[in-house]
């Protein structure tokens, strides 16, 4: 049986082996080490932000940053329908309850209609921003760059800074995408809001296994990140805590995978770029089928190549044309269900979702991986175009 050509796998060619074995060699393998300190560091540099902490995964990183960012029980925060369900789960574990908004074309929260709700549906009051719906208070805003496409953000900073609406970004699928364009022309995401947050998930431009970072240039929340991440430790000796801390720091092991995948990370961005190239000039070719279309105003990573498909005019819908390339050994999968329609969060409020609709059902995620070899990514075009 032919190998399954992988949706979205790490390429472990560097010196992951090197590194891993002298954390074992030296018996550095939990949360002390050198790695850990040094992949912060180094991924501090990367994006150009002053302060990385490290924590276990993307989703830890959010849920921390979110508390930093004052959320707490009864407050409601602004997030997309359309992404992961992991920066939901972390507003529900502040006690606080998503408010949902609507995709643009590239799959990222409509700023448009995020500004008009704020505008129409909030009030400015005593320093805070309100739902006149609700009456509670919406304290924080995340926008995802979803698969990588940095979501536009020029009006919506002023805005939310104007409003005090903390803005905390979830860059987990958009490492190395950075803004050549508008105000923040040359940072990359994650380094905007108050707080940004990356994953090293197994399926990321580059892994950990399971990590996640949280960037700022707030050194005050930076050194609370790290306090809180590491069990709020104020006298680690006697054991003694002030505050409930979480037990989120990454493994010095984790941080070497980290520290040996960012060498490669360059190379990584330079094959994701030939990938999409390669796809989008087959693509064009096929009646009813086009690849999605990246944001012109940022040099976006190509962290996940989407095929969207008119079923009227190529004949075939999403989940049958899914099923053929399984049959094939190709993996891919469709586009997240919408989280405003999950049973969680099928109660809270959510605002004119009418695009993201439509990009869920003709959406299809494509093979991505660094190391996908022309040969495999001509075998996935021949099959859609067969």
């Amino acid at each position: 049986m032919a190998i399954m050509i992988p949706l979205s796998v790490p390429s472990l060619q560097g010196n992951e082996w090197q590194y891993v074995k002298e954390c074992l060699d030296t018996g550095w393998v939990s949360s002390a080490g050198k790695y850990v300190e040094l992949f912060e560091q180094k991924i501090a540099e990367f994006t150009g932000t002053k302060y990385a902490v490290a924590c276990v995964n993307g989703t830890s990183a959010l849920q921390v940053s979110l508390h930093l960012s004052g959320v707490q029980s009864g407050d409601e925060v602004i997030v997309p329908t359309l992404t992961f369900i992991a920066p939901i789960n972390a507003v529900a574990y502040n006690g606080a309850s998503p408010l949902f908004m609507d995709a643009d074309k590239d799959y990222n929260i409509d700023t448009e209609k995020t500004i008009e709700f704020i505008n129409k549906e909030t009030v400015f009051k005593d320093g805070f921003t309100y739902n006149k719906l609700t009456n509670s208070r919406v304290i924080a805003i995340i926008p995802v760059h979803v698969f990588g496409n940095a979501a536009w953000m020029d009006e919506l900073i002023p805005l939310c800074e104007e409003r005090n609406i903390n803005v905390v970004e979830d860059a987990s699928e958009s490492l190395g995408s950075v803004y050549k364009e508008g105000n923040y022309k040359g940072k990359h995401t994650g380094t905007i809001g108050k707080l940004g947050c990356l994953s090293f998930n197994g399926n990321k431009i580059i892994t950990t296994g399971g990590g996640g970072m949280i960037l700022t240039d707030d050194e005050e929340l930076a050194d609370k990140a790290r306090y809180l991440t590491t069990q709020a430790k104020d006298d680690p000796v006697r054991y003694i805590h002030h505050e409930i801390g979480y037990n989120f720091r990454l493994t010095n092991i984790q941080a070497a995978l980290g520290v040996a995948q960012l060498e490669q990370l360059p190379k990584f961005l330079e094959r994701k770029q030939e990938i999409t190239r390669q796809y989008r000039i087959a693509l064009d070719e096929i009646d009813g089928l086009t690849l999605a279309n990246v944001p012109d105003y940022a040099d976006n990573n190509h962290w996940m190549n989407v095929l969207q498909i008119d079923n009227a005019v190529y004949g075939e819908d999403r989940d049958s044309i899914m099923q053929r390339l399984e049959k094939n050994r190709i993996q891919t999968r469709p586009v997240w269900a919408l989280n405003h329609l999950q049973k969680p969060y099928k109660d809270c409020q959510s605002y004119k979702i009418e695009k993201a609709e439509e990009l869920v059902n003709n959406s299809l995620c494509l093979p991505s991986s660094t190391n996908l070899s022309d040969e495999d990514l001509n075998k996935v075009i021949d099959i859609l175009g067969g």
